[in-house]
Parts: C-alpha cells; sequence; structure tokens
C-alpha cells in the first residue's frame, strides 16, 4: 500500500475506519444505542477480519441524525424510519436537480 492509497482512504465517506467504541464516543452515546440502529437495519457496519464492526464517515452521520430524533423523543424505529426516507428524499432531489440541469431548466415546477 502506497501513501497515496492511504490517503485516499481518508478522504473516503465509505471507508469503514471507526470501531464501534469509536463511533460512539465521537456520537455521545452507547454501544448499545449503535447496535439498535444496525438492528433496525438504518445502518449495516462492516466486519473486520475478527469480526469486529467498523464503521464509515457516511455511517456515522446517519447514526447522528437517528440520535438526534431519538433524543427528541421518537421511538428508535420511528427515528431509523424517518432518517431512511430523508436520505431517499435527499437521493431524489438530487435527481431531479441533475435531470432540470440536462433539460436546460433550473425551475422545479417547469413542465417537461
Amino acid at each position: 500500500m502506497t501513501a497515496d492509497d492511504s490517503f485516499n482512504r481518508l478522504e473516503d465517506d465509505d471507508y469503514p475506519a471507526y470501531t464501534m467504541g469509536r463511533a460512539a464516543e465521537l456520537l455521545g452515546t452507547t454501544q448499545g444505542f449503535l447496535r439498535a440502529i444496525g438492528e433496525a437495519r438504518l445502518i449495516t457496519p462492516l466486519r473486520s477480519p475478527g469480526g469486529h464492526r467498523r464503521y464509515s464517515r457516511y455511517q456515522l452521520r446517519i447514526a447522528a441524525r437517528a440520535r438526534e430524533l431519538v433524543d427528541g423523543g421518537m421511538p428508535i424505529e420511528a427515528a431509523c424510519r424517518i432518517v431512511v426516507l430523508e436520505d431517499q428524499l435527499e437521493e431524489a432531489q438530487q435527481l431531479n436537480a441533475s435531470y432540470r440541469r440536462e433539460a436546460g431548466t433550473t425551475d422545479p415546477t417547469a413542465a417537461a
């Protein structure tokens, strides 16, 4: 592995760089919370060769949003569903914006 390979991993939002303990510490939550959102299938951490959970920066952002909702009193299952729907909406909006750029318009209400 070269130094460039290592640097690229640092820039990769999907690289599973964080252990469960470190992820929980960064989020200010418990490892149990991370297990619970995994069981709810909000995120699926990768496993190290030794079987330990590893989380990416993208997964930590998703987990942080779920934690905000749970801290606000929402049940974990509902929080996970909302985060999934928010993520799907953002993806759809990005796709729509891309289609509008290709069509030559930025007006989201313009007829095709």
